[in-house]
C-alpha cells in the first residue's frame, strides 16, 4: 500500500483527527487544485467539473470535523478515478 493510500485511509477511518496539512495533501491526491486564498488560515480546493469545493480552516494544526467529513465524502467519490 502506498503512502498516499495510507493517508487517505487514515482520514477516512478517523475524520475527527485530521491535520490541516494532511487534508490539503489528500485533496490534491484526489484531483482538487488549491485556489488562491490570500493570507488567511483558510485553503480552498476546486476540482475541474465538480460543483462542490473543499474549504479547510487551520485550527491549531487540524481541521474541523465537518470539513473532514466533506473531505471523506470526496475521497469516497473520487478515489478510484485518480
Amino acid at each position: 500500500m502506498s503512502s498516499s493510500d495510507k493517508l487517505l485511509d487514515k482520514i477516512c477511518h478517523n475524520p475527527r483527527d485530521v491535520r490541516f496539512d494532511e487534508a490539503c495533501k489528500a485533496a490534491q491526491l484526489i484531483g482538487f487544485d488549491a485556489q488562491p486564498s490570500g493570507a488567511t488560515s483558510h485553503r480552498k480546493f476546486k476540482r475541474p467539473g465538480e460543483i462542490t469545493q473543499l474549504n479547510f480552516q487551520d485550527r491549531n494544526g487540524k481541521i474541523a470535523t465537518y470539513q473532514a467529513e466533506q473531505l471523506v465524502a470526496m475521497i469516497e467519490r473520487f478515489r478510484e478515478s485518480t
